[in-house]
């Protein structure tokens, strides 16, 4: 069952964050920090949405999903920033009824696109976003620490 995450719940989330910055290659994780930050999402919807996927009330899934804007559609969109479900989870159907879901929401919102990154080697996500029918994007991404 795919949830939003609130204050009273944002907990069970917070070590599938973890693993997915870890996935990234992320350093130094800081759990104080990823709890501040992903609260913003938990507490009102203006920023964006947290959802997470329970299975037999175990978190093994979430997605966050940001407000931004696009310049060349002048008009608001929906940014699935992070889709993650754990290892031994995948290939399951969670994380195509995740961004199913997301879908549905970013609809629901009123946005007319949800857009996303992936790394370029994670074929396995490019696989599921093809079969969803989503197109690949020609443009490059960039970014410089500040």
């Amino acid at each position: 069952m795919i949830v939003k995450v609130t204050m009273d719940n944002i907990d069970e989330v917070l070590p599938l964050i973890r693993e997915y910055q870890e996935f990234y290659g992320v350093k130094s994780i800081n759990e104080q920090k990823n709890k501040s930050f992903f609260s913003q999402f938990a507490q009102s919807s203006e920023k964006g949405m947290l959802h997470m996927y329970r299975l037999d009330d175990t978190c093994i899934g979430f997605t966050t999903i940001y407000r931004a804007f696009s310049s060349t559609r002048a008009e608001e969109v929906a940014v699935l920033n992070d889709l993650y479900v754990k290892q031994e989870h995948r290939a399951k159907g969670y994380g195509r009824a995740l961004i199913e879901y997301a879908f549905k929401i970013a609809k629901e919102e009123g946005f007319s696109r949800l857009q996303w990154l992936t790394a370029k080697d994670n074929e396995t996500a490019q696989k599921l976003y093809r079969s969803l029918g989503a197109a690949q994007g020609s443009w490059s991404f960039y970014a410089k620490d500040l």
